[in-house]
């Protein structure tokens, strides 16, 4: 998604505003204990596998770790979602330390709460998980950068380049706010700075994991990993309700996700817990997948057979059939400031999609 970051004040007022942030369902615990199980799994596992790095084959320990550190990527969405406490710092406390390091939790917070404005879903200037351009910034891109596009769109692509993408755009911006004298996330990237300490200081100080071995084994295949959710996850229509995925994944890839590849059931309930989603969505499939329009997969392997070398759909947003009349206008604001819909990042590799 390529979105702008924003002023705490303006992000607390969006998140009181945001129906995601209304009052958790009654039905729900103080404490979710399986989420409590689930991140102490994810941080044991991930002790364990990077303690022992150099006695256990790299391809095995890599592969245990990938999948871990994009495990607690999806940690990291459920307590945006205010999961597993009724105490915000504490869930907050239960994510701190950054696993793959690239993006602080406070951006990638206030970016996913905008998304959940349905009504803005996919619009490139409105929705910060949005993989859309503009038809203006789309009219003003050159051959080179159009085939880049048009790589990054396939599923291939984005495993390969994504991750990159992502990183590229948030430290951009972010180094441009800061060349502006704009220091609103400052003290959220010092805690930021803080939890990779933590992780570097156990992985590189105790494990004796080299920095560059981490990030190349560990940290960039596990934000391939993630996007795999939010290739698909979304699509530009007309119809609000239709533009947002059912992937019917079970096993290894919905437990990394969480349960959230039943995205169109997320976004109807985004404050149920991920180990509900599944008997929710047993009982309202049919409704969901009536109101998306059919839009669905049966698993992550139908999305790669179809998408692998070809990208899902062009990265030109349909303006006229999804975005506001106003979007033109706010393009050309955006262009007099110097600003594009690519100033940022697609915040949620997250899972994260």
């Amino acid at each position: 998604m390529f979105g702008v970051t924003t002023t705490k004040r303006a992000v607390r007022r969006r998140e009181s505003e945001s129906p995601q942030e209304r009052a958790r369902p009654a039905q729900i615990p103080t404490i979710e204990w399986p989420t409590l199980v689930l991140a102490f799994v994810i941080y044991s596992g991930f002790g364990l596998i990077t303690w022992y790095f150099h006695t256990l084959p790299w391809w095995l320990a890599a592969a245990i770790g990938i999948y871990l550190i994009a495990w607690h990527g999806s940690l990291q969405h459920e307590v945006v979602h205010g999961h597993p406490t009724a105490w915000r710092r504490l869930n907050e406390v239960l994510i701190f330390p950054s696993l793959w390091l690239w993006i602080p939790y406070g951006l990638y917070r206030s970016a996913h709460l905008r998304h959940h404005c349905n009504a803005k879903l996919t619009d490139p200037l409105e929705d910060p998980e949005s993989y859309y351009l503009t038809p203006q910034h789309w009219t003003s891109l050159g051959r080179t950068a159009r085939f880049f596009y048009f790589v990054h769109n396939s599923f291939l692509g984005r495993l390969l380049i994504g991750p990159a993408v992502c990183i590229w755009h948030l430290y951009r911006n972010e180094f441009g706010q800061l060349r502006r004298g704009q220091l609103q996330n400052l003290g959220t990237w010092c805690v930021h700075a803080a939890g990779c300490a933590l992780v570097l200081t156990w992985v590189v100080g105790i494990c004796q994991i080299p920095l560059l071995t981490y990030i190349a084994l560990f940290v960039y295949p596990a934000i391939s990993l993630s996007l795999i959710r939010s290739f698909a996850e979304h699509r530009a229509h007309p119809g609000v309700d239709e533009r947002t995925v059912i992937v019917e994944s079970r096993g290894l890839m919905s437990l990394l996700f969480l349960n959230n590849n039943l995205h169109a059931l997320h976004h109807a309930e985004p404050g149920l817990a991920w180990y509900r989603l599944p008997a929710r969505f047993k009982a309202r499939r049919g409704e969901l997948l009536t109101a998306n329009g059919g839009y669905r997969f049966s698993g992550y392997g139908e999305i790669l057979l179809r998408y692998f070398l070809w990208p899902k759909e062009h990265v030109r947003h349909p303006q006229g059939d999804v975005t506001s009349v106003e979007v033109a206008s706010t393009a050309s604001a955006f262009t007099e400031k110097g600003l594009t819909a690519m100033t940022a990042p697609n915040l949620e590799p997250v899972n994260a999609a």
